[in-house]
């Protein structure tokens, strides 16, 4: 047998195709080899397969706030696996997953207090239609099963979360199997009007009153539940207007229609704030979350819902299960030790205010990029960014896939979605590394202009 961590060539084992990557032009980045590998971690900085390092500008993928390398989770991983490494969830629990409900119960909006565990985004987000659906079947308004969801929303990739998600690319190839009875409300981001705004945009709160047209159209006794994310991350950082998200609460209040925030990318600290619904003073009547509950190291996912949807599951025989859902992982015990010590390192080091302190410093490094030629919007909230290119007349992501390369070339690692450029770089990041960042940027996107 090969020694695979000395003689394996990773880069020629690309080009076979075995390795499949998800959301990947797979040919193309199969080609790129050890340009395209990362080795290495610490810290907010990533190694490619050729020893140079990058900064990590998104977080990974939005759920490494902590960056990389911490000893106090890795020691936690194996204290974790040498005692109790897995705990089935099904009718029995183990105290790490107990606990964590707890404490997450306690850092949510007040009013959400109940969590069900999952192991993605993807997960929790399917769990919570689930719960909708139920909810209110178990009142007997059975009628309710209509989901709404949002133009350019990202929900993950379950056919329930495909369905009230709005990314075209990924609903096109599956539209046979979308979920039925899915309607969607237009996104609240308006060019014209909201163009290179700072934080929240001042106008466009009115928005949120196309789901008085799917009221109309529907009738509301038809409807479930609304899941939008707080901030539309997946789709460049698209940010509610003022007054958006209250307006938004007060229909499906009115309606009784359940309101969901999908917080797998806000939740835990990116707007500032335990979750985004407490940077926007909404409370929704579920929360879903995933990502940096664990800092991206074991997939943990789950919902937090008020007491009111749990205790109408919480009826009939006391032997009888009342909800029959769930995962093969949910709670897993290894996701709990890991996730209570991020929460401690989040609280010790007090990485809220810190996000709070950097907000001005990555807004500064971004808008600065106003005036270089081609730059079409810039969008910020909390520590997260956009930049948005125009692109070039005929090849669409052509202009944003070259910023990619030349970003990971001069040791920047960009989350590059055809023209549009996201951000949401480490809680542990410096001022200076943001700074540093936004020169970079200027250098690279003037230069491919």
């Amino acid at each position: 047998m090969p020694d695979l961590k000395n003689d394996f060539d990773c880069a020629a084992t690309m080009r076979t195709g075995r390795y499949w990557m998800p959301f990947t032009a797979n040919r193309y980045v199969n080609a790129q080899g050890e340009a395209r590998v990362l080795t290495a971690a610490r810290g907010a900085y990533y190694t490619m397969g050729d020893g140079h390092k990058v900064f990590d500008s998104l977080s990974g993928l939005w759920c490494t706030p902590l960056g990389h390398g911490n000893p106090r989770i890795a020691q936690a991983l194996y204290d974790q696996a040498t005692s109790l490494d897995f705990a089935p969830s099904f009718q029995l629990a183990n105290p790490g997953a107990v606990r964590l409900a707890e404490r997450i119960a306690n850092m949510a909006p007040a009013g959400l207090e109940h969590v069900f565990f999952a192991n993605s985004g993807s997960e929790a987000v399917d769990t919570a239609l689930k719960i909708a659906i139920g909810f209110h079947k178990l009142r007997d308004e059975g009628g309710r099963f209509r989901l709404i969801g949002r133009e350019r929303g990202y929900h993950g990739v379950g056919l329930g979360g495909m369905s009230v998600g709005g990314i075209v690319p990924n609903r096109k190839m599956f539209a046979t199997v979308m979920v039925p009875g899915v309607d969607h409300i237009r996104h609240p981001y308006d060019h014209a009007r909201m163009a290179f705004s700072r934080g929240q945009p001042q106008c466009g709160a009115e928005m949120a009153d196309d789901l008085e047209r799917l009221v109309a159209l529907h009738d509301a006794s038809t409807i479930a539940a609304v899941i939008v994310e707080p901030v539309q991350g997946s789709t460049g950082v698209l940010v509610p207007p003022v007054g958006y998200l209250q307006r938004l609460r007060e229909i499906c209040t009115q309606y009784g229609i359940l309101l969901i925030f999908d917080e797998v990318i806000t939740g835990f600290g990116r707007m500032g704030e335990n979750f985004a619904a407490q940077r926007f003073g909404v409370r929704p009547d579920m929360i879903t979350f995933a990502k940096a509950i664990t800092n991206g190291i074991v997939p943990m996912g789950g919902v937090i819902v008020t007491p009111e949807i749990y205790n109408t599951f919480m009826t009939g025989p006391e032997s009888a299960i009342e909800f029959a859902h769930g995962y093969t992982y949910s709670g897993h015990p290894l996701a709990a030790a890991v996730a209570h010590v991020v929460l401690d390192i989040m609280e010790e080091d007090n990485l809220l205010s810190k996000v709070r302190a950097l907000e001005p410093v990555l807004e500064e490094a971004i808008h600065s990029l106003r005036d270089l030629p081609h730059v079409h919007d810039l969008r910020n909230i909390g520590l997260t960014a956009a930049i948005e290119l125009k692109p070039r007349e005929g090849k669409p992501g052509a202009r944003g896939l070259e910023v990619f390369e030349r970003g990971v070339q001069h040791g920047l690692l960009l989350r590059v979605t055809g023209d549009t450029i996201s951000f949401g770089p480490p809680f542990i990041s410096t001022p200076e590394q943001l700074r540093d960042m936004g020169a970079n940027l200027h250098r690279i996107i003037a230069t491919v202009a």
